[in-house]
């Protein structure tokens, strides 16, 4: 079976853009003393190589090829280094507390696969670490303006709220966003959004 996001991320163009996703760009001052970054699902690199060009030292983590090269463009391009890692995320084994924050925007996976990617995210962080992440709610079906098209694929406010017992939750919203992410992110979205130090 073929790889469906390495074919999509197989382009000249960078479908989701090179900038940034809003979200993370204004709240990344909350990084601050994070040293050591992972970017889970980061496609094309823009996030990552946005955070390494905040100071931070960035690791990208994709299951498509495509992506990680063009992630590795962008970065040479921008005049810094993310180091990158083809990982199948519902499978890799992540080491315990090896980094100071973790960053997913957008990152899609099946039901279940939703709450185990996340106990990842807080397995890579160290105590004290950053979760921060932005994604579709199900809601986001009757927008029509980015995302998968299958309800199963999308987030539940109330369940992502439940992955967070034990930890601090400093920032979560659920709503409407405008999102102007290349071509297939375009117009107004219905995304949950969180920070949560472990």
């Amino acid at each position: 079976m073929g790889n469906k996001w390495h074919e999509r991320f197989d382009t000249e163009e960078y479908i989701y853009g090179e900038e940034p996703n809003d979200f993370i760009r204004s709240e990344a001052g909350r990084l601050k003393n994070c040293t050591s970054v992972v970017c889970f699902a980061e496609g094309e690199g823009r996030n990552a190589v946005f955070l390494a060009k905040q100071g931070h030292d960035v690791t990208a983590w994709d299951y498509a090829e495509s992506g990680l090269e063009k992630t590795q463009k962008l970065a040479e391009k921008s005049g810094v280094e993310v180091r990158t890692k083809k990982v199948d995320l519902l499978e890799y084994e992540v080491d315990t507390g090896a980094f100071d924050a973790a960053v997913m925007v957008f990152g899609h996976f099946y039901g279940e696969g939703q709450r185990k990617v996340f106990e990842k995210m807080l397995k890579a962080v160290k105590p004290g670490g950053i979760v921060m992440l932005e994604v579709y709610s199900k809601e986001q079906l009757e927008y029509g303006t980015g995302g998968p098209r299958e309800a199963d694929m999308l987030y539940n406010p109330k369940e992502i709220l439940e992955w967070c017992d034990g930890h601090r939750v400093v920032h979560f919203f659920c709503g409407e966003r405008m999102r102007e992410e290349g071509r297939l992110h375009t117009g107004l979205a219905h995304v949950i959004q969180l920070i949560l130090i472990k």
